[in-house]
């Protein structure tokens, strides 16, 4: 099976079924995707190790640089049942992006992306690729190489953000945190006033402190970095976010 790509054709229409709270809803692929700009991207499965620990959490991590570009959401889409794919929202913490349970590989089969993968156990899954989608109509698709085991080369956020706004490379600032620290809180809560992207690192859950001191050289928090460089606790990132304005 060769995977084809549908730019310049309309995105499929299909009622995918999700769970909100205790109630079925019913999600119609018009609402998502008519008079909108929407970046799909598609994966093999929740809690796989690449799907959790790259793809889901990169187009999280942009998603301000998305929504700066006038993208309007940004859907992952799985072949899992809505269970599933709630839990996982809530395990990987991706606040940015919207979770679609393509539970009977509806959508991805009229995608021409469904594929066989009961080697692994997974039955019919979804290939990876991802496409930037205008009023309904597909513009651009990245779909991966069609070779063994699990490709991630194209399908990643900094492709489709190259795409959308070439040459252009945002800053990306990790800032370490304590639970229970207040200039902590207040670092958080001046990035978020300012809708400044940033990923968390929390000392003690994600990072010890000894590998802290290893790599900041102290262990007061927080400590933020910008493209790898250290710059420093909160009042380095009072003037970063100063200098974003």
């Amino acid at each position: 099976m060769t995977l084809q790509s549908k730019e310049g054709q309309p995105v499929p229409e299909v009622i995918f079924r999700a769970r909100r709270g205790d109630e079925w809803v019913d999600i119609d692929s018009r609402t998502i995707f008519n008079n909108r700009t929407v970046i799909v991207f598609s994966l093999p499965g929740a809690f796989t190790p690449t799907c959790s620990s790259t793809h889901l959490p990169g187009y999280n991590q942009l998603a301000h640089a998305f929504k700066e570009r006038g993208v309007d959401e940004i859907v992952c889409m799985s072949v899992n049942d809505t269970f599933v794919m709630n839990e996982w929202a809530k395990d990987q913490e991706a606040e940015h992006v919207t979770l679609i349970p393509d539970g009977n590989g509806e959508f991805t089969a009229k995608m021409g992306m469904l594929v066989d993968k009961r080697d692994l156990g997974f039955g019919e899954r979804s290939w990876r690729y991802s496409m930037l989608v205008k009023n309904g109509m597909i513009e651009k698709m990245f779909i991966e190489p069609q070779v063994p085991g699990d490709p991630f080369e194209v399908s990643d956020a900094e492709t489709m953000l190259n795409y959308i706004s070439p040459g252009e490379t945002p800053k990306t600032l990790a800032v370490f945190s304590r639970i229970g620290c207040g200039h902590c809180t207040e670092a958080k809560h001046l990035l978020i006033e300012k809708d400044v992207s940033f990923e968390e690192i929390i000392i003690g859950k994600d990072i010890s402190v000894l590998s802290l001191k290893a790599i900041a050289g102290t262990t007061a928090s927080p400590q933020a970095f910008v493209d790898g460089k250290h710059i420093g606790g909160l009042d380095a990132i009072k003037a970063y976010v100063a200098e974003q304005a």
